[in-house]
């Protein structure tokens, strides 16, 4: 459930604050464990430009994750924040970034930097920099779509960190296998596409594919602890 003048989730999250950074104020919607093992890492999750962080991905880690010890940290740019409709330049995405990373790693947890599309792109470029365990590339944009010669493997390739993608089997910014040769891991979801939506012809539901989501993202989080 959103709110309809923000985009804002309104359920689910256990707390709320809003972070003073260079390019405005970003939110954080934190869903942290309340039962089971107690956290050890904290996954950071920007959302893409074309949308905000009820994205149906980043809502099933955040359900989920919780109870398998890794507090899940859905960020807001600012620029959502503002109610703007379109996306700042990366540069400015990455100057909210560095402004709100103090936040999340304030619990004193390893801080997993991710996000969707332009939020996995961000998460790329600074997380080394910002002491990132990992990077966690949710519909990596690996190209325009149709315009596969202007490729952005490079800020996949450069991470400098454990890198976990996991891409659409249809996603017009790249399918899996376009992708390079490379030092990170791979999961596709089959028939997806940008947004792991699923045509009604393909032989698995929408839930079983965000199963497949989740199941491959909790398997890389274990793997790094």
């Amino acid at each position: 459930m959103t709110d309809e003048a923000t985009g804002a989730v309104t359920d689910g999250a256990t707390r709320r604050e809003t972070v003073p950074t260079d390019a405005g104020d970003a939110r954080v919607a934190w869903y942290e464990p309340d039962a089971g093992p107690e956290p050890w890492a904290v996954l950071a999750l920007g959302h893409g430009a074309g949308g905000g962080i009820e994205a149906g991905d980043l809502r099933a880690l955040a359900g989920a994750l919780p109870a398998r010890g890794v507090t899940v940290a859905l960020v807001e740019q600012p620029w959502r924040v503002a109610g703007k409709k379109l996306a700042p330049a990366p540069k400015t995405l990455d100057t909210a970034w560095r402004g709100l990373w103090p936040a999340l790693a304030k619990p004193g947890l390893p801080v997993v930097a991710g996000g969707r599309s332009a939020g996995a792109r961000v998460a790329c470029r600074t997380g080394r920099e910002l002491g990132a365990l990992a990077v966690l590339a949710l519909a990596f944009p690996l190209h325009p779509p149709g315009k596969p010669g202007k490729s952005r493997a490079g800020e996949l390739l450069g991470t400098g960190l454990p890198t976990l993608v996991v891409q659409g089997g249809n996603d017009p910014f790249g399918r899996p296998e376009e992708y390079p040769d490379g030092p990170y891991r791979l999961v596709a979801v089959p028939y997806g596409d940008h947004g792991f939506a699923l045509p009604k012809r393909a032989p698995l539901g929408q839930e079983e594919a965000l199963a497949l989501l989740v199941d491959g993202v909790a398997d890389w989080l274990d793997a790094l602890r």
